[in-house]
């Protein structure tokens, strides 16, 4: 069985670079838009050239977030192009754009010029800091913006420097919301026949990632500690070490620390009222920490997985990327797609009526469908 896959119809044109973008405009592609993305001519993205080439011209990195999707090189020095470009997004549904601030404005691609030609276009900008405020206008990166933002000083080992986030964690989630808030748009354009404005940024995603550490210091005036591994507001809920590796265990309620002690041989501490419940753990975490970190290195991992699987403890090894990519869960949900010459992509984490939305095509080579897609004037040999 095909499933028709959800934005099938949908015409969009990717004006973007590095990762937020394209990512964003990938999103849609997955879900069965038709994604245009347009590229300089002299080298395209940037990202084509972000780690070891996979193809001629092109890095994995570039690959991963832009499969499903046509490419067509344009000048847009050359005011033809332009004028070209401005006249096929009037027959288009979405625009998605992340050019440093202030370029769509100069070349009179702005929302508000393109939704004069086109009212139900669908524009949709990514920014580093907002669209509005003082730093409007100014561009940024992941880590910039993750360590303005805060992100860095809640990340880390309670005993170490802040850092960052080992994944692009803002440029994704900023193209996730992005395409959620393009669908929201073209569902409301359903019912008002009028497109809209969607603005993300790489900021605002940061501070809704950090909504609960930030809601818990404006409520307390307390600055969060960081845990290389738990929380603070939760026992038992971390890494532990055992005789031959780490494992998390998330007894992360009265009812599964009970399980865990009873498992873990230590019975007489669902009587203990230091233990009874989290509140008294916490209150009580120095006597009590030592004491299961003891234990935990009396046992190797696998030896404790299978005792607190057994009990209903949720816990887990912490797996290498190598490892990972060897579970048969890995396999079982069908994530990775073996791309003929190139190797293994992550597939959408989603399905409809059971079905993954398939890789449709590779990411396009710099000005692959130009003929296909370019007037003739336009298409240089």
């Amino acid at each position: 069985m095909t499933v028709m896959l959800p934005l099938s119809g949908i015409k969009v044109v990717e004006i973007a670079q590095n990762i937020s973008g394209p990512f964003a405009a990938e999103i849609l592609a997955n879900l069965g838009a038709d994604v245009v993305k347009v590229e300089r001519p002299e080298g395209g993205d940037d990202a084509r050239v972000w780690g070891p080439p996979l193809t001629a011209d092109a890095s994995h990195l570039f690959h991963a977030v832009n499969y499903n999707k046509r490419g067509v090189t344009v000048d847009l020095r050359e005011p033809a192009a332009v004028a070209w470009l401005k006249g096929y997004v009037a027959e288009c549904d979405v625009l998605v754009q992340n050019l440093r601030p202030g370029v769509m404005e100069e070349l009179g691609l702005d929302a508000q010029s393109l939704s004069a030609s086109n009212p139900r276009l669908i524009y949709c900008s990514l920014w580093a800091y907002g669209n509005k405020g003082p730093m409007k206008m100014q561009p940024g990166y992941e880590p910039i913006v993750q360590a303005f933002s805060g992100m860095f000083s809640v990340n880390g080992a309670p005993d170490g420097p802040p850092s960052r986030v080992g994944l692009q964690v803002l440029d994704m989630g900023t193209g996730m919301w992005t395409a959620l808030g393009c669908i929201a748009a073209l569902y409301r354009r359903q019912i008002t026949g009028k497109g809209c404005v969607v603005d993300a940024s790489l900021f605002e995603t940061a501070l809704a990632w950090l909504s609960i550490s930030l809601g818990n210091y404006k409520t307390t005036g307390t600055l969060p500690t960081r845990h290389r591994s738990g929380s603070a507001r939760i026992i038992i809920f971390r890494a532990f070490e055992t005789k031959d590796g780490e494992i998390v265990v998330a007894a992360a309620n009265d009812r599964l620390f009970a399980k865990f002690a009873a498992a873990a041989g230590r019975p007489e501490w669902n009587g203990d009222p230091r233990y009874k419940t989290n509140a008294s753990r916490l209150d009580h975490q120095e006597e009590l920490m030592p004491q299961i970190e003891a234990l935990m290195r009396t046992r190797n991992c696998a030896e404790w997985i299978e005792c607190l699987e057994a009990a209903g403890v949720p816990c887990a090894p912490i797996n290498t990327l190598a490892e990972v990519a060897r579970e048969p869960q890995t396999a079982a949900v069908e994530m990775l797609h073996c791309a003929p010459g190139l190797g293994e992509f992550v597939r959408m984490p989603l399905s409809f009526d059971g079905e993954r939305p398939p890789v449709r095509r590779p990411a396009p080579s710099l000005g692959q469908h130009n003929a296909e897609i370019l007037p003739a004037a336009m298409v240089k040999t």
